[in-house]
């Protein structure tokens, strides 16, 4: 946790952010690259992080959760990344489901399904991508048939964060016509007969979470497990959920660009050069502030955004796309920064920047590619302006 994290909090916030970097240096950051390399899924970890709350972070105390602001949210997401981005991702991905189950359920839903989550004795993963169905999520095929006092789901979901290790999958499926009112949201339990998964993905990072197909095949779930027990909603349960989850996986980016930054400024202040001190030299010094500069307005940015979402305003949509797209690729380009400033010791392992930069680079694609962010900020641009 650095300085500039804590500026303008009070007394309450600054108590969020310690307890949230205090568990992420001791519990994540020193196994960080150890998960990388052995491909380690630390869900001992995250249910320790279940346990200060992290879990539910934005849903309602009266099922379990800590009852706290998307504000909040982004302000532990970044501290959890500053340790280790992949895990903090998955966070964020578990808690955008927890949330859909509290916002949208049934009283029963909520009370059967939230406490379970909030405490990750129930592990989540969303399910909405498709082989075919990415930046087009309303085009989705897997489909859900009414049968008695069951639905049965047939498709496939591909690049699922915890295939395979999650306990309960928040699939959106199928239940009417082509396009987004057609869209229903299920609960489909790991062990449900029909669930399957494909074989791990080997991807560029994010190495400490599972990635797989979610494969459902005549999958029969009770009429009970429709969330909100409605047809036809799904589509915008998973659009709002989405907004919350580009802030989350924003501050994913900003707390590992964070980190990377604290790296590179300490190494080119020890790193002697040419008669002096890397950080004696005015290019460097010039590219430290440029990309501290960066953090800082990625910083603002985001939290404008969580203010926006908290206030339920007009521009939420918009201010959560503006955030995910300038967020993620800004703090990318600071890590990369940072693997530069480094040299070739940067392109090592053991100096954590080459993991960084991996693990922030599907930020830019997940929850939204930033070229959809861009066409959702340019409808907004483009309505509002024929309106006035």
């Amino acid at each position: 946790m650095t300085t500039i994290t804590d500026s303008g909090l009070d007394a309450d916030e600054r108590v969020i952010v310690e307890t949230a970097a205090g568990f992420a240096a001791k519990k994540l950051a020193p196994f960080a690259l150890e998960w990388d390399e052995s491909h380690h899924f630390p869900v001992d970890e995250l249910r320790e992080a279940a346990e200060l709350g992290m879990a539910a972070i934005y849903c309602s105390d009266d099922v379990g959760g800590s009852g706290l602001r998307r504000l909040d949210g982004v302000r532990i997401f970044e501290q959890l990344a500053y340790a280790d981005p992949a895990v903090a991702a998955f966070l964020s991905i578990h808690n955008m489901c927890t949330w859909m189950v509290d916002s949208y359920g049934t009283p029963a839903q909520r009370d059967q399904w939230v406490p379970r989550m909030a405490s990750m004795e129930a592990v989540a993963s969303y399910c909405l991508t498709e082989p075919g169905a990415g930046s087009d999520a309303a085009a989705l095929s897997t489909r859900a048939v009414r049968s008695g006092d069951d639905y049965v789901l047939t498709g496939v979901k591909q690049f699922i964060s915890g295939a395979g290790a999650s306990d309960v999958y928040v699939v959106m499926a199928r239940t009417g016509d082509n396009g987004p009112r057609g869209i229903s949201t299920f609960l489909v339990e790991k062990d449900t007969p029909g669930l399957s998964f494909g074989a791990q993905e080997r991807k560029m990072g994010w190495h400490a979470q599972p990635t797989a197909q979610v494969v459902l095949d005549d999958v029969r779930v009770p009429a009970d497990h429709l969330l909100g027990g409605q047809e036809g909603i799904g589509f915008g349960i998973a659009m709002n959920g989405l907004n919350g989850g580009r802030l989350n996986i924003a501050a994913s980016s900003l707390g590992g660009a964070q980190a990377a930054f604290d790296r590179a400024a300490s190494y080119v202040a020890s790193r002697k050069a040419f008669g002096g001190a890397l950080i004696d030299e005015p290019t460097i010094r010039f590219t430290l502030a440029d990309m501290a500069t960066s953090l800082q307005a990625s910083r603002l940015m985001l939290w404008q955004a969580a203010a926006a979402l908290d206030a339920d305003a007009p521009d939420k949509v918009e201010q959560c796309a503006m955030a995910k797209r300038f967020v993620t690729d800004t703090c990318y380009t600071v890590a990369d920064q940072a693997l530069q400033l480094h040299g070739g010791y940067g392109y090592l392992t053991e100096y954590g920047l080459e993991k960084i930069v991996r693990d922030l680079r599907v930020h830019r694609i997940l929850e939204g590619t930033n070229e959809i962010m861009r066409v959702v900020v340019g409808r907004s641009i483009a309505t509002r302006y024929r309106e006035s």
